[in-house]
């Protein structure tokens, strides 16, 4: 499959970038993944995920973790696990639909980001599952384009803290704030309304909703 179809090439036919758009190609779009961007996405402790629902509806998540939770095994493969969400499984149900994924890992304090495009498969009994502590699923990720963006529009941010709900090394982590709500109980597993219960707490609607605009969740 041409890197560009065309959709892209009439636009760039419009906009007089055609030469430079084909250059662009040459210059940065690899089939694998560079000792550089390895380095990279190996770092980080967060990176944007695109999936493709089954009828053709693209959506974006966040993941996030420890770093090194994104793992390069080869120059061609990418795993990473799936963590304690809230029962959706939208992303993980759209990788086993269509398998396509789109991966953005992005720097904002030196800005800068690698892009990778990739056929995915998810698997709950996966040999390296067991070297995350704490994920119910693994993905495995097989690259079929990487390349580097300019990072120019990158807004700088400086980091703060790393989230307390990444797993530990036991694969332990605390209760989501959301699963304290009482309405919410009656439809949380069994093993989430027993650590609720064990925590001793509740929030209601009203409370959870101010520690959502403090970020404090």
């Amino acid at each position: 499959m041409s890197f560009y179809d065309d959709h892209h090439t009439g636009l760039q036919e419009q906009f007089q970038s055609r030469s430079l758009a084909q250059a662009m190609e040459f210059a940065i779009v690899q089939p694998t993944l560079s000792d550089d961007a390895v380095a990279f996405i190996e770092k980080r402790e967060f990176f944007f995920l695109s999936t493709v629902r089954s009828d053709g509806q693209p959506t974006v998540s966040h993941k996030g973790g420890a770093p090194g939770f994104v793992r390069v095994v080869d120059p061609a493969t990418i795993v990473f696990p799936s963590y304690d969400g809230n029962g959706m499984f939208f992303s993980m149900g759209n990788i086993a639909a269509t398998a396509r994924i789109g991966m953005l890992f992005i720097d904002f304090e030196t800005p800068h980001r690698v892009r990778v495009h990739a056929e995915a498969t998810v698997s709950s009994d996966d040999p390296l599952l067991e070297e995350f502590p704490g994920a119910q699923l693994l993905v495995r990720a097989t690259v079929t384009e990487a390349f580097i963006n300019c990072p120019r529009y990158i807004v700088k941010h400086r980091r703060v803290e790393s989230s307390r709900y990444v797993p530990d090394d036991e694969g332990q982590a605390p209760i989501a704030a959301w699963k304290k709500m009482p309405d919410l109980q009656p439809f949380l597993t069994p093993a989430d309304q027993a650590a609720v219960e064990q925590s001793g707490e509740t929030l209601s609607v009203e409370e959870y909703g101010e520690l959502l605009k403090r970020g404090e969740t």
